[in-house]
């Protein structure tokens, strides 16, 4: 199997938007699956990357998003996550974690073929992800339970969309670095 990497999805984030009520519960369900995925990733010398939007402040870097996000009403569920000094860091436009980001090449850099999938939301950034990575020469795993949705009937559909359509593993988070 080609080298992994794990990538943390849109998990830093101030839930200032309509669907934050649907969203902060299923975050609050996944949360202690992503952080064991950190913590195993980082224990294995696996490349921990953060994919994250930027909430349109194209002028924001890394550092401002995670202090931004720190400052929001639900920040206990970006603590537990918090990058540490080791992580590389994306900034996304809209769903895909590929598309028009630099990551394809920084994967290249790093020799990886693998991709875990963790954060939010299912049926949108980590489907898009997931319809991308292929296209790229990618395998993905999404780790099911260290995933978040709004609609969880779009999330269950997106899943089997994934696994069916594009041959990603869809495992629970303890077997996805396995």
């Amino acid at each position: 199997m080609a080298t992994t990497a794990l990538v943390i999805i849109d998990m830093l984030n101030t839930h200032d938007h309509d669907d934050a009520d649907r969203l902060v519960p299923s975050i609050t369900r996944a949360l202690p699956a992503v952080v064991d995925l950190l913590e195993r990733a980082r224990a294995q010398g696996l490349p921990v990357i953060y994919a994250n939007d930027n909430f349109g402040k194209w002028r924001s870097h890394h550092g401002e998003i995670l202090d931004a996000t720190l400052a929001g009403p639900n920040a206990a569920l970006v603590e537990p996550v918090r990058p540490d000094e080791a992580p590389y860091f994306v900034v996304k436009a809209r769903h895909s974690i590929l598309c028009e980001t630099p990551l394809a090449y920084l994967l290249g850099t790093l020799d990886v073929g693998h991709l875990v999938l963790c954060g939010q939301v299912t049926e949108q950034c980590v489907l898009y992800s997931a319809l991308d990575a292929p296209i790229r020469h990618l395998e993905v795993t999404v780790a099911r339970d260290a995933v978040a949705h709004i609609h969880q009937d779009l999330a269950e559909a997106a899943l089997r969309m994934m696994e069916t359509n594009m041959s990603a593993r869809i495992l629970p988070a303890a077997d996805a670095l396995r």
